[in-house]
């Protein structure tokens, strides 16, 4: 993953004009599919297309949350239509929520009241493995292991992580 970053990371979106310019430049194919984003430490939304690395958006720094964010247009603006928590790089908490909802509404986007499409990760105690909890399964899907209700991703950098 650390060969995916470079400098400059996913696009910075400090205002509704700059998302909107931003998602204004995508092709209509690139809007068909959500985007990868992430809400920096700094509180700012970053943007890139889907098949981005969360960690290269992220410039190779920690993250408030991160996922996949999709964009509709009503009336004269754009507006978040889907969001999720899902990245493999960060595995963020379902908790991460409020860190996205700021982000929007510092930069005046409308969005939902929550993740329209929660993921629930948990590291496995008995493998390791970073696994997705499916149907309220607590059940890791590779040793069979109990899975912990609570989130117990580690905060390192995911470069500097399994998962």
């Amino acid at each position: 993953m650390k060969d995916a970053v470079r400098p400059g990371g996913g696009h910075r979106t400090g205002s509704a004009p700059d998302s909107a310019h931003w998602i204004a430049e995508r092709t209509a194919g690139e809007l068909l599919e959500p985007f990868t984003f992430v809400v920096g430490t700094d509180g700012m939304l970053r943007l890139a297309p889907r098949r981005s690395e969360h960690v290269a958006c992220a410039d190779g720094e920690h993250a408030l949350s991160a996922g996949e964010i999709s964009f509709t247009r009503e009336a004269d603006r754009w507006v978040v239509d889907e969001v999720s928590n899902q990245s493999t790089g960060y595995c963020p908490d379902v908790v991460s929520w409020p860190a996205v909802a700021h982000a929007l509404d510092a930069i005046g986007l409308g969005h939902p009241s929550r993740f329209t499409h929660p993921v629930v990760f948990r590291r496995c105690p008995g493998c390791q493995e970073c696994a997705i909890v499916r149907e309220d399964d607590f059940i890791c899907v590779f040793c069979g292991s109990d899975l912990p209700k609570a989130w117990n991703i580690d905060a390192a950098p995911p470069h500097d992580r399994r998962c």
